[in-house]
Order: structure tokens, then sequence, then C-alpha cells
């Protein structure tokens, strides 16, 4: 099952940058953020209430460290998807969405330092494969002339996804609900505290953003519709198995990624692009197989 969450939810988080990399182009990272929650909240509310209907259930205490754990996560999503607009800025799209996918990387070695995952020598190689490609996928001119400052906001990008994830997997195992209510659950809190905070940010600070994102309903609809769906895999998944071997996985993602950079965008992946691409998807593999 969580397998199958997985790799729906790697398909779907490349749409959802491919649409997030087109709505960059004309709204500010604030309202290209929101759009991510905005229309995904009204749809975990009905996953949610399906559920209920499907197989009754108590309801949760969403006070103590689970609550805690939603806060954080819902607030460093919030800073990883600004940073990733940011770095879609930087590059094209299929280099910085493979940048932001350090965070399977980030999640290995945080899930083995905090959370008690361990990872055998082939584990540790796929991680250090996957360091490499980071900074592969960062040179603008070849090995000589890295951008650090790319490299950097990628590695700041996928951290902040990995605190995200490890967090989220933490408040699912503080609920005592069956599998698919807990995970449901935290994808609604999440998703809803994402949606309020924003919202009332760009109504006092920036209306003319919502303005922006109003007039482009198409767009907007598509990126929160492709967030819901891949975030409802992230989630379950992740309360289904440990966080590393969910993202390491989920790096599946980069060929979906590349193909949609190709045909749909109409971006040009190099052949270094590809080849770091190509090893991350690599160290995905290697840490998998522990």
């Amino acid at each position: 099952m969580w397998i199958f969450l997985t790799l729906m939810a790697a398909f779907m988080q490349a749409w959802r940058n491919a649409f997030q990399s087109q709505l960059s182009r004309e709204v500010n990272v604030a309202g290209v953020t929101l759009a991510r929650f905005v229309y995904a909240s009204p749809l975990a509310a009905l996953y949610l209430g399906l559920l209920y209907v499907w197989q009754p259930a108590p309801w949760p205490q969403l006070w103590g460290a689970g609550g805690g754990y939603i806060v954080g996560a819902a607030l460093m999503q919030i800073v990883a998807t600004a940073l990733m607009v940011k770095l879609f800025k930087l590059k094209n799209f299929a280099v910085g969405a493979g940048l932001a996918k350090s965070e399977a990387l980030v999640a290995a070695i945080l899930g083995t330092l905090l959370f008690g995952t361990h990872l055998s020598v082939t584990g540790w190689m796929g991680v250090l494969i996957g360091a490499m490609a980071v900074f592969l996928l960062s040179a603008s001119g070849g090995w000589r002339q890295l951008s650090w400052p790319t490299v950097l906001l990628g590695i700041a990008c996928g951290s902040s996804f990995a605190l995200t994830s490890l967090w989220v997997r933490e408040a699912s195992l503080q609920l005592d609900l069956p599998f698919p209510h807990r995970a449901a659950w935290v994808l609604l809190l999440v998703i809803l505290l994402q949606s309020i905070l924003l919202l009332l940010w760009l109504l006092l600070a920036d209306r003319p953003t919502l303005q922006a994102l109003w007039q482009r309903p198409k767009l907007t609809l598509a990126t929160s519709v492709s967030s819901f769906v891949g975030s409802l895999g992230w989630f379950s998944a992740m309360s289904l198995t440990a966080v590393p071997y969910v993202k390491t996985l989920g790096q599946v993602e980069v060929f979906f990624m590349m193909l949609i950079a190709f045909f749909w965008l109409k971006e040009p992946v190099k052949i270094k692009d590809v080849g770091g691409l190509l090893l991350i998807a690599l160290a995905a593999i290697l840490v998998l197989w522990t």
C-alpha cells in the first residue's frame, strides 16, 4: 500500500511543481505558496468526511505532542514551498525541482540521527551519491563554476521538506486512530492551518496577490488539486512506514519531472542535468534497497 501511495504522490507532485513553476512567472512567492493550499483544504475535509462515513472512528485528541508536530509541520512546509518557488526562479524547472529533492537525503540523515531509523552501508552510499547529484545539478558552468547560492537554497529547501515529513509522521503516530483516519486528520489540520495563515497574511499585507490568483483560476485550481492528491499520498504513506523509505522511493518523481519539463513546459534538459537526476534516482534505489 505505501509503495502505491508513494508512486501516486510522486506523480502528482511532479505536476504540482510544473503548475507552480508556471504560476511563479506571474505571481509572487506568497501567492504561489497559497495556491498550493487554498482549494486543498475543502478537498481534505471532504476526504476525511467520506472516511468517517465509510468507517466510523472516534475523534482524536489533538492537544499535546501531536498538536505541536502538526503546527511545526504546517509552518515548515510553508517555508519549504516558498524556498522551492525561489529555486525555480534561479534554474529551469527540472533542475530546480531536482535540487529540492535533496529532501530525501536529508530525511534519511535526520531520521537516522533523531528518529531511530537505521541505514546500512548501502544506504549511506545512496546518501553520498545523492549529495553528489545535488552539486552536479547546481553547477551552472561545470564542476569548476558551482553556483553556491543555488546549492545552499536547494539544500535549505530539501531540509525544510524533510523536517515537514518527519514531523507529519510523528504527528500521525500520536493519534490513536486507524491508519487512513490519522493520516487524513493530520493532512486536514496541516493544510487548513497553512491556508488560514497565508490568507490572513495576504489580506493584511498583499491583497493584489489574492487578486492575481483570482484572475488565474484554472492554474490555481490545478495547483491545489495536484497538491492535495500528492499530499494525501505522502501523508498516508508516511503513516505506514518510515519517512526515508517513502522519500527515497519518491525520487521516481525526477523522471516525471524530466518528461513534464521536456514535453509540456518545452524546457530543454541538458545531458548534465539528466546525469544529476539519474544519480538521484540511483541514490533512491540504494537507500530503498536497505
